[in-house]
């Protein structure tokens, strides 16, 4: 079985990347779902959580309201490393769980697919690196586009994130996404011959 780790900033394509590889036979692990499911009510994760950041947090249903949650950690280093150092572990843990599933019932391919897959140190557990980049122009449109908020909003996120010259470093593939749908389907086949895949 081959794992390929996924990732690249916000508005790169990276999960229209997993799509496609999906749709080749990928087993996919979306990270940032599962990064979700562990701040359920119940979760693992909901009681250290409201422990560290207080019940301010929860919406009207106790709830983790992570849009709270981000507006408290988004400027806060040492908060953001709290909350990292509660729910990476988690995240990690529900991974290789389907990882092993995947291995036990033979599937030849897994994507993990992380924004954080390098500043997390997830990209240790894959196979190889997949990093997929866009013009930062095109990489703009798309975040105002797809989350309704302005040019500066969208400046904001993608400055949050490693920048995609440190990202390659750790890549063994880099798809650039600047192209349209087609082209992107071609590169990711030609990359998944070049690597030996489906």
């Amino acid at each position: 079985m081959k794992i390929i780790g996924l990732t690249g900033g916000i508005g790169s394509g990276k999960s229209t990347v997993a799509g496609i590889l999906a749709d080749n036979g990928a087993y996919v692990i979306d990270a940032d779902k599962v990064g979700h499911e562990v701040y359920y009510k119940g979760g693992e994760a909901w009681d250290a959580v409201v422990e560290a950041f207080g019940t301010d947090i929860l919406n009207e249903n106790a709830d983790i309201d992570r849009r709270k949650l981000a507006a408290i950690v988004f400027h806060d280093n040492e908060k953001l490393n709290i909350l990292n150092d509660i729910v990476h572990p988690l995240i990690v843990q529900e991974v290789l769980r389907r990882i092993d599933n995947a291995r036990s019932k033979g599937v030849e391919l897994v994507v993990v697919e992380a924004a954080l897959l390098i500043e997390a140190g997830w990209h240790e557990m894959v196979d190889e690196v997949w990093l997929i980049t866009a013009d930062q122009e095109i990489r703009l449109h798309r975040i105002m586009q797809r989350d309704g908020i302005s040019i500066e909003e969208a400046r904001l996120r993608m400055q949050s994130q490693m920048p995609d010259d440190e990202r390659a470093e750790y890549a063994d593939i880099i798809i650039v996404n600047d192209d349209g749908i087609e082209d992107l389907k071609r590169k990711v086949k030609e990359a998944l011959q070049r690597e030996g895949g489906q």
